[in-house]
């Protein structure tokens, strides 16, 4: 049986690791400069010092959406959203707060939008809240007497959906969706859909506070006890209705799914630090 060094052109090669060249040329320099007497004793391999010392900042594109470029995670930042929305309930409503939320909206065009969330004894607020310049720019105001059915289970999609997603939501109805308008289905800002849906946002894992007010199993213990007390409590025709309260798939209509593609791997809906734009 012939070896690769009998081939002609072809000699063997040794596998050394990464590093093993720089230790042979310092050790083959030093073993020149030795005394031969004290070459058969055990000999140290001598490197020679660097002329420059430098250090390496992590890479701050090795995790694109790391939880420091979500702006609602800076020092006082979900502290004074809350005082603000606080301030504005006690002078337009004077309802009783029952607890804050900060959970991620999707739409009827599967895009996500953090949104923070309360629930007042009479009321759902869901609140779009710029957390660059701390103010609130749109609040929603859904009376908890109105809300008659609660789904909670796994996203789902049509089969030809060419945009899903992963993960459990909740969708909360206060209108008929068979009754929303063909225009308003298929106008991706419009604000006459008759229910929302929410998942968790993605900064719950970031500190202890974040996990309790981005926990949806929290929002909705919170929400059910709170409506069939409107319920309970409405002198109108709705107070008889009760809440239906399902676990089945959340449908999200999409097909194309192109817009909220960019959007939502972009991360458009939320307020981030997006970098630098010069050098």
């Amino acid at each position: 049986m012939s070896t690769i060094g009998s081939f002609e052109g072809f000699q063997p090669v040794s596998l050394k690791q990464e590093g093993d060249d720089q230790a042979f040329e310092t050790d083959h320099l030093s073993a020149k400069e030795e005394d031969p007497d004290t070459l058969s004793g055990p000999r140290q391999i001598s490197r020679l010092p660097s002329m420059t010392e430098s250090s390496l900042c992590p890479n701050p594109y090795h995790r694109p959406y790391s939880s420091r470029k979500y702006f609602v995670t800076w020092p006082g930042t979900i502290e004074t959203a809350m005082e603000d929305l606080k301030g504005h309930i006690a002078k337009t409503s004077g309802e009783t707060i029952q607890g804050f939320w900060l959970l991620t909206e999707i739409d009827h065009w599967n895009n996500e939008k953090e949104r923070i969330l309360l629930v007042t004894d009479k009321t759902l607020l869901i609140c779009k809240y710029d957390f660059i310049m701390l103010s609130c720019v749109q609040l929603q105001r859904i009376p908890l007497s109105a809300v008659y059915r609660i789904c909670l289970g796994k996203f789902s999609f049509p089969g030809m959906s060419l945009d899903k997603r992963q993960g459990e939501g909740l969708r909360i109805y206060w209108g008929r969706p068979e009754q929303q308008s063909l225009l308003s289905r298929w106008n991706p800002w419009s604000t006459e859909v008759p229910y929302a849906t929410f998942t968790e946002h993605p900064v719950k894992y970031t500190s202890e506070k974040f996990i309790e007010i981005c926990k949806l199993s929290g929002f909705t213990c919170k929400l059910i006890p709170a409506i069939r007390n409107a319920h309970k409590n409405s002198t109108g025709c709705e107070g008889g209705k009760g809440l239906i309260v399902l676990t089945e798939p959340i449908l999200i209509e999409t097909y194309t799914g192109l817009m909220s593609f960019i959007g939502n791997r972009n991360k458009l809906g939320y307020a981030l630090a997006r970098g630098s734009i010069g050098f």
